[in-house]
Order: structure tokens, then C-alpha cells, then sequence
């Protein structure tokens, strides 16, 4: 066991009630973290009633919404100040089972390979999956496992994963004083696969503990803003393959890559989120040649050579992307080159 407690991290936004339920849940740990909350500009003084109901716990105020990325790190920032071993983020609206930590804590004590575990994440009615891990397919499309699948066990065995769900899931701090932290450049979605995939391209593996359960009310901070899925979907998506795909490995992922991009960048227009979209790919660009730099740092420094990157990945579509399936089986009907598995 670590010699300093655990520290829970929660970025809030007007969490309102459910960073209420969260804290509690947090209180209610057999093994109790020290919990910090920093607040993302909210204005409906939830971490001020949050501070009031629980003194314990620590608050980081921002004076603007720098979004999950940056409200995670300055948690992780003090949790390192603080010489801890292990640090988690926890959503706003998320709700941990008694043992969810110490379960997590147990993985990465007897897992020295493991540079984070993830749990089970459940919708909030119980019976439905959010994420037992994320993942990344040759298309360069990640996706959490099990999302929307009812849960009958069909995960219930530990397995290793490639990336952990930002949702809530233990990192070891001495694997983030190696890598880094979130980047911020994300702002929000898909940062925390960017983290998993750095930390795979550096030697870390990332597993999932079935046993630490935590409920999670999906897209409840995120579905309050029109056009912010998209929006971030859209800038995140290139930042993700570009900065963590060897560059040998560019020329097998991009064709796809760019097809379903396109794909999802039309549809974007159908469902009246045109603006968001634009404003993405523009985005994303700028990004692109912003992190040039760090791009090439990352390339050279990386572990693992592309054949060991492939292998990591998924050999298939994410299991929602409906369309993009309907589009293969047709194409591969067309070009007689029957079924095939990417």
C-alpha cells in the first residue's frame, strides 16, 4: 500500500447535485482518498456548497472553464506536490461503489508494469455500459468497450486495455512525471487516450480491474452546450493520430482515417451543427501546426516501432460506426474482396 492516501481529482462545471453525489460516493471509499475539486468558473456555486458540506475536501478555483484537460492537471499537480503514489480524475457526474478505489489501488500495487487502471463504468440506470476501457482501431477511431451494451458479465474478467477512461480510472504518478499530463489542447474528449496511447508508446501498459464499479450520468456536463461534440470531435480527432501515430504507420491509418473524418464532417451539416464543424476542422488545423514541434520530439522518443503500435490496435470499425460499416460491406461487394476485418 502507498504510504500517502490516494488523491481523487473532480474538474467541475455547475455540477450542481451530482458533484454533490460524487463527493459523497468519494466519502464512502474503504479506503479514503484525499479529494480535490477544481472549479471550472461555475456559476451556480456548487463547489461552494460542496466545500461547505465536505471541509475536507481541497478546491482549486479557475477563473475561466479551461475545460477537462485543464481542470484535471492542476489536481494532478498538487497530488505530485503532495508525494502521492496514485491519482485519479473522477467526473462531476459519476458515482463510485465503496470499493471502486480500493480495488484500483490493489491492481496498480501488484501491477508495477501498469502505468493506470480503469474500472467498469456503468450508465447511471445500472444496467447499461458506459466504458470498460478505451480503444483505438486501424481506422485511427477510438471507442470505449461495451458502451450501450446491457451488462451481463460479459466483462467481468481483468484484461489489459489500451487506453484509460478519463471518467474515472488510477493513474501512477511516477508513469505521469514520465509522459506528462492531460494536454490541454484537447480541452475536452478523447485526452485521455492521447495519455494512454503516450503511455504505450512509451512502454506502459493500462488495465481494467472489473471489480471497481462507478455509475455515470453520460454527457451531462458536455449535452448542455450545442454543437460542443462536434466542435471537439473534430478538432481532437487529427491531434490524436498525428501526435501519437509512428509516421510509418501515417501512410496504413490516414486513408481511413480522413474518409470517415469527411464522413463525420458532413453529417455534422445534416444535423445543423455546420458552424461547429468548420470551426473543428479549422481548429484542429491550427493545432496541427502549433504542435509541429512536440509532434517530432514524440516520434523520436517513442519505444515502440510501428509493428508493435499495430498490434496494439483494433483491427475493425468502432462497433457504433453504423454507417461507416454500411459503407465498407458495399465497397468490398463492389471490388469482390468479400468480408474483411478493417
Amino acid at each position: 500500500m502507498a504510504k500517502h492516501p490516494p488523491v481523487v481529482v473532480i474538474p467541475n462545471l455547475n455540477g450542481g447535485q451530482a458533484l454533490l453525489d460524487a463527493l459523497s460516493s468519494l466519502h464512502k471509499q474503504t479506503l479514503r482518498p484525499h479529494i480535490i475539486v477544481v472549479d471550472n468558473a461555475s456559476s451556480d456555486g456548487s463547489a461552494e456548497r460542496a466545500q461547505k458540506k465536505f471541509p475536507d475536501i481541497e478546491v482549486i478555483w479557475h477563473k475561466r472553464n479551461k475545460g477537462y484537460a485543464g481542470g484535471v492537471n492542476p489536481g494532478f499537480e498538487r497530488a505530485i506536490e503532495r508525494g502521492a503514489t496514485y491519482v485519479a480524475p473522477f467526473n462531476d457526474d459519476a458515482a463510485a461503489d465503496p470499493k471502486w478505489l480500493k480495488h484500483l489501488v490493489g491492481f496498480l500495487d501488484t501491477h508495477p508494469n501498469h502505468g493506470a487502471v480503469c474500472c467498469k463504468v456503468l450508465k447511471d440506470d445500472g444496467k447499461h455500459l458506459d466504458s470498460t476501457g478505451d480503444f483505438l482501431t486501424v481506422w485511427g477511431l477510438p471507442y470505449p468497450r461495451g458502451r450501450d451494451e446491457l451488462d451481463s458479465g460479459q466483462y467481468d474478467d481483468g484484461a489489459d486495455v489500451f487506453a484509460a477512461s478519463g471518467a474515472a480510472s488510477l493513474f501512477r504518478v511516477a508513469t505521469l512525471k514520465k509522459v506528462g499530463l492531460f494536454d490541454e489542447a484537447f480541452f475536452a474528449y478523447y485526452e485521455d487516450v492521447d495519455l494512454g496511447f503516450r503511455m504505450q508508446n512509451q512502454g506502459w501498459k493500462v488495465g481494467y480491474e472489473p471489480r471497481a464499479i462507478v455509475h455515470h450520468a453520460v454527457g451531462m456536463t458536455s449535452g448542455r452546450i450545442k454543437g460542443f461534440t462536434t466542435y471537439q470531435t473534430l478538432k481532437n480527432l487529427p491531434l490524436l493520430v498525428w501526435k501519437n501515430v509512428p509516421f510509418l504507420l501515417l501512410f496504413r491509418i490516414l486513408p481511413r482515417f480522413y474518409f470517415a473524418y469527411i464522413l463525420f464532417f458532413f453529417r455534422a451539416f445534416l444535423r445543423g451543427h455546420g458552424i461547429s464543424a468548420i470551426r473543428g476542422v479549422c481548429m484542429s488545423a491550427f493545432w496541427l501546426g502549433w504542435k509541429l514541434p512536440e509532434i517530432t520530439l514524440l516520434d523520436l522518443k517513442r519505444k515502440l516501432n510501428s509493428r508493435q503500435v499495430w498490434s496494439l490496435l483494433v483491427h475493425d470499425l468502432p462497433p457504433n460506426a453504423k454507417t461507416l460499416r454500411s459503407l465498407r460491406t458495399k465497397w468490398h461487394k463492389l471490388t469482390f474482396r468479400g468480408s474483411k476485418d478493417d
